[in-house]
């Protein structure tokens, strides 16, 4: 449990302070980490979840149910968040007509940063819950290999997250409060799914029912990660490499854990 709660929580932190060294993100690395990040969560998602959701006792087709609903919720967010949780940087120029309009400006930023905030926290404290594993799961299963793709896709997302914010608030020191808030919103979502299944509030059906709910979020990130890394559909040898790579740790880190 500890070792889950200092990965979810540092290491969207570490990744957010980065914007101190590295202040923009749009090259090509940054790109290419993000599609290793997509590719390794698409086939975690793939051979890890569907397959253990699948071999519980619930009816498949509640589980299809939940990973669909998982699957738009995720959809319904990226309106308010504009993709930042799969590492979209947008930033727009303002430019002040006045001491009235700047006053007005600073305001709608600031709802504007708090709405993306929310959106934000909701999938992580979501993704944290998930990681209370149900008894139902098996003596063998380990939660390690999501906790990984939790974390890498986490990462870019706090490091666009602080990019963002620094740009719309005017400063990284304002932004620093909107990224300790997200990065202890999946410790949160672990620590009180956790209580609550050990109290027998939320039950083995309610957790599964929430994994498969991730497993649909899970879906949607990495296959928009993954898409979205070749706009114009054209092959780049490059990024079909490390798209590759991704899914290959993936594939290693499943049979070694």
């Amino acid at each position: 449990m500890t070792l889950k709660l200092l990965v979810l929580f540092l290491t969207p932190l570490l990744s957010g302070l980065l914007v101190y060294l590295v202040p923009k993100g749009k090259g090509t690395n940054f790109r290419l980490l993000l599609v290793f990040a997509g590719s390794y969560l698409f086939a975690i998602t793939v051979i890890h979840i569907l397959p253990e959701l699948y071999h519980q006792s619930i009816g498949t087709e509640l589980i299809g149910l939940f990973v669909l609903a998982g699957f738009f919720l995720q959809q319904l967010l990226e309106y308010f968040t504009s993709g930042v949780e799969h590492g979209h940087i947008h930033t727009h120029e303002h430019h002040d007509h006045g001491h009235h309009h700047h006053k007005h400006d600073q305001t709608q930023q600031s709802i504007s940063a708090i709405v993306l905030l929310v959106a934000l926290c909701i999938h992580a404290f979501l993704e944290g819950g998930m990681l209370a594993e149900p008894a139902s799961m098996g003596p063998h299963y380990d939660v390690n290999a999501i906790l990984l793709g939790i974390a890498l896709h986490r990462a870019p997302a706090a490091f666009a997250l602080m990019t963002v914010l620094a740009f719309q608030l005017g400063s990284k020191k304002r932004a620093l409060p909107y990224l300790i808030g997200f990065s202890l919103a999946a410790p949160v979502g672990l620590l009180i799914s956790s209580s609550l299944a050990e109290a027998e509030v939320l039950s083995e059906q309610g957790l599964i029912l929430l994994y498969a709910l991730v497993c649909g979020n899970f879906l949607h990130i990495s296959t928009t990660i993954v898409f979205e890394s070749s706009p114009d559909h054209r092959f780049n040898a490059r990024k079909m490499a490390v798209a590759i790579f991704g899914a290959l740790v993936a594939v290693g880190v499943e049979y070694m854990i």
